[in-house]
């Protein structure tokens, strides 16, 4: 088990005869992760998690997974099942855990959240962390990609806890971006989640994953309001003893003003294949993302439909104008055209564009046997003027990732002709909505 590529080949598998790997979600050289169904009479739907049986802390996963299992919090992911298995003859360890539609890291490569959005972010995550360390343990591993959504409700991972002052393994020690600078030393404690945390608001605030020198902090500092600015100045302490805590955090939100939607920074080009998951919507304290999308696109249909409307008012009354104040010459008795889209489309023009290339996903057979009903996703591409696909991004990712990945990565694709402005070809906006079903996948464009 050290080739990511190859997990995928084990969909359809068993481990221990009961447990099926539904659908591959991702893997590393350490483990893979799958959709699986928890038995019963009425199937669950969960994550499997598999990791190698020969691992060196092999019977240490076990026991944080045994300990782990025992908590019970409303933003902490449940642990189901753990244990030891075989699959195709092979010996894994194997955690069943609650089944996470997305997580943070997602929607970063594609932007910032705004301020709002982290205000609610906060609370669950903070209240999460209180649990832990109230209980004795450390997470370890905060970063994005381990803030998740699951049921509409905000969670964090729960397969890496460690106890508090627990050492941990040369491979555990190994520093990334979102680390405590103590960890390469193999020391844990709740201040090294205090540091993640800062390093995640970070991220999450500018894009920005770099800061671990004092000249990277004051940069991405500068790009922080508050206030999160001091929240982040304060966690991102070298001194583990000189961090502040939880309650200091929860006490810092709980005394400032409700921060002010700010203009976002425009979307990223970056042409990741990884989703901008924008769909934890706001159920009391979760994410309002998809909401806040939604919103936003109907605001920005009305304003475009509204300026269009205006503007072909005002073309037409200046034209009718014009067309009263010149005198019709002889020998032309047809006044000249008025409408521009109408003059294009005389010279053999068209003035909308339309779609050269249409590209639909590929679905492995073991993901339709996963749908139930459809799956619908809507992909917004922009493009420019040669037809070729600059951006392509989610506005509506539906309820799985993994199809929404295969919609983005399709949408890319796309080739269309430009339409024409002035007869000079144009860039242009387009809504494609992909819908997924057992037997057959359905693409419908439509030019914005």
């Amino acid at each position: 088990m050290n080739k990511p590529e190859t997990w995928e080949a084990w969909e359809g598998q068993w481990v221990n005869g009961k447990l099926p790997l539904r659908l591959w979600l991702g893997g590393s050289d350490q483990s893979a992760v799958f959709v699986t169904e928890l038995p019963g009479a009425k199937p669950q739907k969960a994550a499997i998690k598999l990791i190698p049986a020969e691992a060196a802390d092999a019977d240490r996963r076990i026991e944080r997974w045994n300990s782990a299992a025992q908590l019970s919090h409303p933003h902490l992911l449940r642990i189901f099942e753990w244990g030891r298995g075989q699959l195709e003859g092979t010996p894994v360890l194997y955690v069943i855990m609650e089944y996470a539609e997305e997580d943070l890291s997602q929607i970063l490569p594609q932007r910032p959240l705004a301020e709002t959005e982290v205000a609610d972010l906060l609370p669950p995550l903070l209240d999460g962390l209180s649990c832990l360390h109230s209980k004795g343990f450390v997470h370890g591993h905060l970063k994005p990609s381990n803030i998740q959504a699951c049921n509409n409700q905000l969670k964090l991972s729960t397969d890496h806890l460690c106890l508090a002052g627990e050492g941990v393994s040369k491979k555990e020690s190994l520093p990334n971006v979102y680390s405590a600078p103590e960890i390469a030393a193999g020391t844990l404690s709740p201040a090294s989640d205090v540091w993640s945390l800062g390093a995640t608001l970070v991220a999450t605030l500018t894009q920005q994953q770099k800061f671990q020198q004092d000249a990277e902090q004051k940069e991405a500092l500068a790009l922080i309001p508050e206030p999160f600015r001091s929240i982040v100045q304060e966690c991102l302490r070298w001194d583990p003893k000189q961090r502040c805590a939880i309650t200091d955090i929860k006490a810092r939100l709980g005394s400032a003003p409700t921060p002010g939607a700010r203009t976002q920074a425009p979307v990223s080009n970056l042409r990741s294949a990884t989703p901008p998951a924008s769909s934890m919507r706001k159920t009391e304290s979760h994410f309002p993302w998809r909401m806040l999308i939604i919103l936003a696109a109907l605001v920005l249909i009305g304003v475009l439909v509204s300026r269009r409307v205006l503007m072909r008012q005002h073309e037409g009354a200046n034209s009718e104008s014009e067309r009263s104040q010149q005198p019709v010459q002889e020998g032309n008795a047809t006044p000249p055209p008025s409408d521009n889209s109408a003059f294009q489309r005389n010279q053999g023009g068209d003035s909308r564009g339309a779609v050269n290339k249409k590209v639909l996903p590929e679905v492995p057979r073991s993901a339709r046997m996963t749908i139930h009903g459809k799956i619908k996703v809507g992909v917004r591409v922009d493009v420019d003027s040669s037809g070729k696909v600059a951006l392509a991004r989610l506005v509506s990712p539906g309820p799985s990732r993994y199809f929404a990945n295969l919609a983005l990565k399709a949408a890319r694709e796309w080739e269309f002709n430009p339409p024409l402005v002035n007869g000079q070809a144009a860039p242009s906006t387009w809504l494609l909505r992909f819908q997924f079903g057992r037997d057959s996948t359905e693409a419908a464009p439509s030019q914005q």
